[in-house]
């Protein structure tokens, strides 16, 4: 069974929903995070970036940064800004990036069943980012963006929030980015019909936001230990939290490029990678199956496609196009053996396009590679087996927006 609760959210007044909204923390840098709040006193990134308020060179990981977001957070409730739902409810939040629409529950999940493994994930966390989002949860009392969860589709969810959106949204607004956000408040009357439902959901998944999930178990991990008086029920037990069907769900590419060719001409960079693929000439250079990619060398894009035996077809890992890209080229051609550490490599999200990496080449990268993306069957094959994906492996899109739902830690 998955334990889901509903919660009373501090959530915007309707009419400052669109000025709050942010995106999440992980997917800026501070630079653009002031510049999106620029002259936006309610921008949710005052609270979750709240850097933003602070000199450039200050450390993300001063005291002070901190202290700001508590502040700015109990700036927004004074202001009314935030307003407190009178009961505990569950709410509804769909997505429409184009023609794709994503509706999931909004929920308080079990920090227990994510310790148990019944909330399952595919990514290693760092230490640091872990710290970070864990001291910056304690100091604001309150979860302040979700987890993006999935879980297997099911019909009687599925007839829950279809009923759902028939009323009135209480947020209905498009971001600056062109993606439509709408959130309606689950009658109370469907609590628990809601809750019986996803009893019978027998797992859930991280599909995003491995760090905000990891570091909300630690807070009621320490909060446990630091109450004598726990028995288990306190809001601190669980964490924010959207769930969505996997059928919704899109995975886009997530590309890399890599600085330098390690020593190597073109010409015998060439020669090495054809000993583990097929490399011709592409007409077209976003791969169009798995286990196929597209490479962009010296101007030019070619499709590599793995030779049979290189790689282990029946390992749900190491025969990810991730996986058969790090093993067979990446570390022993190119010697980037952890993508986690290597500053020769960096990422590019498939939102941004193939034209990013273009971009990357004429700004001296050397090389590209454009993957095949990652499917959501794929990701619950390596979760349900205890295992993790390569970093790097998934990028979801659209991206959640933060602050139009709020969950603190002291109030059910």
């Amino acid at each position: 069974m998955s334990d889901v609760r509903p919660f009373r959210a501090l959530r915007p007044r309707p009419e400052l929903a669109e000025r709050v909204a942010a995106p999440p923390y992980d997917v800026i840098n501070s630079e653009e995070a002031r510049s999106i709040a620029d002259g936006n006193e309610i921008s949710f990134l005052h609270i979750n970036k709240p850097e933003i308020d602070l000199p450039p060179d200050v450390s993300l990981y001063d005291d002070r940064v901190y202290a700001t977001g508590a502040r700015n957070l109990r700036r927004f409730m004074g202001a009314g800004v935030f307003v407190r739902e009178a009961e505990p409810r569950f709410y509804v939040y769909q997505q429409r990036m184009g023609d794709h629409v994503q509706a999931g529950i909004v929920c308080a999940a079990s920090c227990r069943e994510y310790a148990d493994g019944l909330i399952k994930r595919h990514e290693f966390t760092r230490k640091d980012k872990e710290d970070d989002r864990t001291r910056h949860t304690h100091e604001l009392n309150a979860n302040a963006g979700p987890v993006f969860l999935t879980y297997r589709k099911r019909a009687d969810v599925d007839a829950i929030v279809d009923g759902v959106r028939k009323a009135s949204p209480v947020y209905d607004f498009v971001a600056s980015d062109g993606i439509a956000h709408t959130v309606w408040i689950v009658p109370a009357e469907q609590t628990e019909t809601v809750r019986a439902a996803f009893g019978r959901v027998p797992a859930l998944y991280v599909a995003d936001g491995h760090h905000r999930a990891a570091s909300a178990a630690r807070v009621g991990l320490e909060r446990k230990a630091a109450n004598p008086a726990h028995h288990g029920d306190e809001p601190y037990n669980y964490f924010l939290a959207v769930l969505f069907p996997h059928d919704q769900l899109r995975i886009l590419d997530y590309n890399r490029v890599v600085k330098d060719l390690g020593g190597l001409s073109e010409k015998k960079f060439l020669e090495k990678v054809r000993e583990k693929f097929t490399v011709a000439p592409a007409p077209e250079p976003r791969p169009d199956a798995s286990r196929r990619f597209g490479m962009l060398l010296g101007g030019k894009w070619y499709r590599l496609e793995a030779r049979p035996g290189s790689f282990a077809a029946d390992d749900p890992v190491r025969s990810l196009d991730a996986a058969i890209l790090q093993e067979n080229l990446l570390a022993p051609v190119l010697g980037i053996a952890d993508v986690r550490t290597d500053k020769r490599i960096d990422f590019v999200g498939g939102i941004r396009g193939l034209g990013e990496l273009e971009k990357k080449g004429k700004e001296g990268w050397a090389v590209a590679f454009a993957l095949f993306p990652t499917s959501l069957d794929q990701l619950m094959s390596v979760a349900d087996a205890g295992l993790v994906m390569p970093p790097k492996s998934t990028w979801f899109e659209p991206k959640l927006r933060s602050g139009l739902l709020v969950r603190t830690l002291d109030t059910w």
